[in-house]
């Protein structure tokens, strides 16, 4: 893709952004990039919005062999920390928003669940985009030829993902691997240049660019604007357009969550030429697709995800859990030995290539299609006067899971007084944020008396429906009912969420935001940066 960009180019590739000044961005941050000393093996940290900005710091470390290492915003300043501390990045590259978040705006940004550390303190910091009073000194886009390729493998990505803020688990992907998710999702989607596609993940955006098709996020202002020959939406983003009445036009595919039939079904009655569940994990995207139709169809026990696509093999584990390999899956963990097979940790079953899920082994809980990890979270929980505590997922609509923090009291202590000191590390937590706190006992099994969590789960579904009990010493808060706690997550505002698009909208290089059709004059790509409507769960 990148050696098919041409400055001369004026077909749009983001709203409001040439395939031209796309080109001249990653020249440019390329060109900037080796005047710092970075070569081939080096990690470079990103905290940027998703924009042209992003989308060409990422090509450029990709042209030059550097790792990128994506920054997450939404999973609290202790873990990010962590998180980098592993990582070792020789330069950190960000914006003037996310250097205000870990700044002088931490208290508004916590409220809309997001926080930073100084990033100073993680290394050397530049920004991309426009520089504000008190952001680090700006990596400006330099003239220049650009520089050679670099054309062997190695480390391209890494994404954190589970583990601990002392033992953080992140997966890198490779070049090669990259270069095959790519591939697989180009077949999957099947761009065609010139029409528009929508989507919120760079392994949907980036193939779609290479094809020359426009891309735009999927934002409320793009789907009023934009009439997309293909669409990636996660569930929930998916079930707020079709609440608002959304009609669909061409193909639908959603993931990064579970895509009931019902879903797929509905977003075909409202004018989809083809709605697709996409099953894929952060070490392995895509693995396998199923269209409304197959799914619809399927009358057995658990969740058909699919047939595998091309290249990837499966198998079950001697204690059910589906493993996966492939040329798309990634290489290893940050610091351990390379997969040879990826553990998913879904209970599945494999039948003619055809996967169906019997449900999750590993802890993980899903959220409005955010995967949080209870081990990085719950250690900070453990304030004076809390004995155990736990958090755990109690199912919700349609695959969804609620966040509840089941908290056991130390003998001693009362609930008045660990409440008030749970306060600041339940405002930490980011994303990861309870939908609601039980005080309960926490049930304990096995020989080593370890927590039961399916048992805790239990009691925190007993404790959402029902309420105290004549008998349980357990109370519950709630955002609304408890509001000086200050811990849980807000509805999405309207402009972020998917309507339907305008009849006979089309899509266009307007300049401005993302799918925003007012005109305005044209952004000096050397000094401003795109605004974005907010990034996808699955770009971290």
């Amino acid at each position: 893709m990148i050696s098919d960009l041409r400055a001369d180019d004026d077909r749009p590739a983001l709203p409001g952004v040439s395939r031209g000044d796309l080109a001249r961005l990653v020249r440019g941050y390329a060109v900037a990039l080796a005047a710092e000393g970075l070569v081939a093996g080096d990690t470079v940290a990103l905290a940027v919005r998703p924009g042209a900005r992003s989308l060409a710091t990422l090509l450029a470390a990709y042209h030059l062999g550097l790792r990128i290492a994506v920054v997450d915003p939404t999973a609290g300043p202790d873990v990010v920390r962590a998180r980098l501390a592993l990582a070792a990045p020789r330069l950190v590259l960000a914006d003037s928003a996310a250097q205000a978040v870990a700044g002088w705006a931490a208290p508004l940004a916590r409220r809309a669940h997001l926080a930073l550390p100084d990033l100073r303190s993680l290394g050397t910091v530049k920004t991309i985009g426009r520089r504000l009073p008190g952001s680090a000194p700006l990596l400006k886009p330099l003239q220049g030829q650009l520089p050679s390729p670099y054309d062997g493998d190695g480390d391209a990505v890494v994404v954190f993902t589970s583990g601990t803020t002392s033992r953080p688990r992140a997966v890198v992907h490779t070049r090669a691997s990259i270069s095959a998710g790519m591939k697989a999702a180009h077949d999957l989607v099947r761009p065609i240049p010139g029409a528009p596609i929508l989507g919120g993940t760079f392994f949907v955006l980036l193939p779609a660019l290479a094809a020359g098709a426009p891309v735009a996020l999927p934002t409320r202002r793009a789907l009023r604007t934009v009439s997309p020959q293909a669409v990636y939406l996660t569930p929930p983003q998916l079930r707020a357009a079709l609440a608002d009445g959304c009609r669909f036009t061409g193909r639908v595919y959603s993931g990064s969550a579970p895509v009931s039939a019902s879903l797929l079904a509905a977003v075909r009655k409202a004018g989809a030429t083809e709605a697709w569940g996409v099953y894929a994990l952060t070490e392995m995207f895509p693995a396998a697709a199923v269209e409304s139709s197959a799914k619809s169809a399927f009358d057995g026990e658990g969740d058909l995800v699919g047939d595998l696509l091309p290249g990837v093999d499966a198998r079950v584990s001697s204690d059910g859990e589906l493993l996966l390999s492939g040329p798309m899956a990634a290489d290893r963990y940050l610091g351990s030995d390379p997969f040879e097979w990826v553990a998913t940790g879904d209970i599945g079953r494999v039948s003619d290539r055809r996967i169906v899920l019997g449900g999750r082994a590993k802890d993980m809980i899903l959220r409005d299609a955010e995967n949080i990890y209870p081990g990085l979270y719950e250690p900070a929980l453990h304030v004076p006067g809390v004995a155990l505590a736990l958090l755990v997922g109690v199912p919700a609509v349609d695959g969804d899971e609620r966040v509840v923090a089941v908290v056991q009291l130390a003998a001693g202590f009362d609930e008045r007084s660990v409440r008030e000191a749970l306060r600041a590390p339940l405002t930490r937590m980011g994303s990861a944020r309870p939908d609601a706190v039980v005080f309960a006992p926490i049930p304990l099994s096995g020989r080593s008396r370890k927590p039961d969590r399916r048992a805790a789960a239990a009691v925190a579904a007993a404790a959402l429906s029902t309420g105290d009990e004549p008998h349980s010493r357990f109370r519950r808060w709630f955002g609304r009912s408890r509001p000086e706690i200050a811990v849980f997550r807000s509805s999405t505002g309207d402009a972020d969420r998917p309507v339907c698009p305008a009849p006979g909208a089309s899509f266009s290089p307007v300049p401005g935001r993302v799918g925003e059709a007012a005109a305005a004059p044209k952004p000096d790509l050397e000094t401003t940066d795109e605004r974005s409507n907010g990034p996808s769960e699955d770009d971290r």
